[in-house]
């Protein structure tokens, strides 16, 4: 298993205590968005297996899918080829009181578009030269614009590899441009470099997560996250349970009667 620099692996019940105590400041996060109707963007990028699905899962555990929504968007269809490269991401872009996790985005182009040859070189260097105006031109719009990029090392994606491949509940995370992704570990390392290089800009700086080890790096991204996005927590009157009313009372069960159950098997 994955270790820190210290050579120590976080404990699952030292991890699950502060997980929750951070889950409870994303809810206190929630509704302060809610009520202030800020927009915030969380691009979520990292080689394959380094954490970002796992990442995302415990952000969004415990907290409305109505204001953090997740967006991960399949290959673009023949007629979306035809658009404005940014378009189909940007449909999907935080209205007020709404948080959007991308889970990958429009760095595709810089990564897995690069590196595959799914565009041309013109088109790579077009967007690593645009990439910085257009964010400028998102956050100047008053989205606040976070990215992560989530850095695991050569042995341990390996040994998640072998994990998922010896795993029926984990095999279908694995595709053919998964272990094609795998076999070009070097390619997808310059083509990240190149990518930091021309997009980590003052308006929209890149974070670097070491995910070596899943547990912290989960923590270490959502501490980032509530840190990045100032907030106070919002008082609200505590909510009492009303008293049933007994008038038209009723057997709720009899209109039950004669209707198919799910199989007790438990």
């Amino acid at each position: 298993m994955a270790k820190d620099e210290t050579g120590t692996r976080m404990k699952r019940k030292a991890y699950e205590k502060e997980l929750r105590k951070l889950q409870v400041e994303l809810c206190h996060l929630q509704e302060f968005v809610k009520e202030k109707k800020l927009r915030v963007i969380v691009a979520f990028e990292g080689r394959d297996a380094a954490g970002k699905g796992g990442t995302i899962r415990a952000i969004t555990e415990k907290v409305s899918p109505r204001v953090f929504r997740v967006t991960a968007l399949p290959a673009p269809s023949d007629r979306e080829k035809t658009q404005i490269f940014f378009q189909r991401y940007m449909q999907h872009f935080p209205a007020g009181g709404e948080i959007v996790i991308f889970d990958r985005s429009w760095y595709n182009r810089a990564g897995v578009e690069y590196v595959m040859g799914f565009c041309t070189p013109a088109e790579h260097q077009r967007f690593l030269s645009l990439c910085p105006e257009m964010e400028k031109y998102i956050v100047d719009a008053g989205i606040i614009l976070i990215k992560l990029w989530l850095e695991v090392g050569m042995e341990e994606q390996e040994r998640r590899f072998t994990a998922r491949i010896d795993d029926p509940l984990r095999q279908w995370k694995l595709s053919p441009m998964d272990t094609e992704s795998y076999r070009r570990w070097y390619d997808y390392s310059r083509a990240r470099d190149l990518m930091l290089k021309a997009t980590n800009s003052k308006h929209a700086p890149w974070t670097i997560v070491r995910s070596d080890d899943k547990r912290r790096a989960r923590l270490n991204c959502i501490a980032h996250l509530l840190k990045s996005i100032p907030y106070k927590r919002i008082k609200k009157d505590k909510v009492k349970l009303p008293k049933r009313s007994d008038k038209g009372r009723y057997n709720d069960q009899t209109g039950l009667r004669g209707m198919t159950f799910v199989e007790a098997r438990y």
